[in-house]
């Protein structure tokens, strides 16, 4: 496995978009921006957002969808590592926001669902249908949390409903290769989570005692300690998900049943994505260390997403 230095002196990198160019856009949560690295190591800041901007993807018009958390507070680690740790002094709200890359104009779209605020927006998937399911994590205060949900919503900004709340700490979204199941991860409790899409924004749900309606499809493999964040799927269905504390990459096929562990040099693996011209080079962030990695030769090549540039 062969991993190459992109960037490095990221404020909190996620959300990799793998682009057409070479370039990859990424939002920096701590320094509030959409940013992209260029294909020699760059960095320019594409819109300057505020709060926290988080997962992000490319829609249907081309434009950057962001979710934004609305801020974190953060304390340093040795290593020069970043962790947050609740929600910021500043927190300015959650929300969705539109970024044309052409002009960079920014547009909020939601920051709230059914009357109901946003709190911590956290990663995004766009359906074939062009509109896109979104996870809110929630927001933790000293002796508090908001639990969170998952979404559906429209690109226009007129349409959004709950698809399953509560939920604890949803995190990492993402669709099967043929758009049937819908995978969320829980971050607090590194469990991966399933639900069968029955048409665009809807699930079948389960009874209690799920939580949510959804079926749990694995849990923390390789040991205690685990936080699981955002994930990419590749073309056989098998979902990669970013592991914090274990720092690397769980590997976990769509039944559930096979699960590995490749490990990388940061306790805070929180995003990845594929791209090049084959899909076979993963580009994942490193947050805590703030930096932006390569991992050329991937084994299995990446799904194609629906909109990306």
């Amino acid at each position: 496995m062969k991993i190459r230095e992109l960037a490095s002196g990221l404020q909190f990198p996620e959300g990799p978009v793998a682009m057409a160019d070479g370039s990859v856009l990424l939002v920096e949560i701590a320094r509030g921006t959409l940013s992209r690295v260029t294909v020699d190591g760059r960095v320019q800041v594409v819109a300057d957002l505020g709060g926290g901007p988080n997962g992000a993807a490319i829609g249907p018009d081309g434009a950057v969808y962001v979710c934004n958390n609305g801020g974190f507070r953060y304390v340093s680690q040795p290593g020069d590592c970043l962790r947050p740790v609740a929600q910021a002094d500043d927190y300015s709200g959650g929300r969705i926001e539109r970024v044309d890359l052409a002009t960079g104009r920014i547009d909020r779209l939601y920051e709230q669902v059914g009357g109901v605020p946003l709190r911590g927006p956290n990663d995004i998937v766009f359906d074939a249908e062009g509109g896109f399911y979104f996870t809110d994590l929630g927001k933790v205060r000293e002796r508090e949390i908001d639990r969170g949900g998952v979404f559906y919503a429209s690109t226009d900004g007129r349409s959004a409903h709950v698809v399953a709340h509560p939920a604890m700490t949803p995190n990492g979204v993402a669709l099967s290769p043929d758009g049937s199941t819908l995978y969320y991860a829980d971050t607090e409790g590194a469990r991966l989570w399933a639900f069968d899409v029955t048409a665009p924004g809807q699930v079948h749900k389960l009874p209690w005692p799920s939580p949510q309606g959804a079926r749990l499809l694995a849990a923390a493999p390789g040991g205690h300690y685990q936080r699981f964040d955002s994930m990419a799927v590749d073309a056989f269905g098998n979902l990669l998900v970013a592991t914090l504390l274990h720092g690397g990459i769980s590997v976990i096929s769509p039944d559930g049943r096979m699960c590995s562990h490749v490990p990388l040099p940061d306790r805070y693996v929180t995003n990845l994505c594929f791209g090049g011209p084959d899909l076979r080079t993963l580009f994942v962030t490193l947050s805590g260390v703030g930096k932006l990695i390569a991992i050329d030769d991937w084994p299995t090549p990446g799904l194609r997403l629906n909109f990306n540039a």
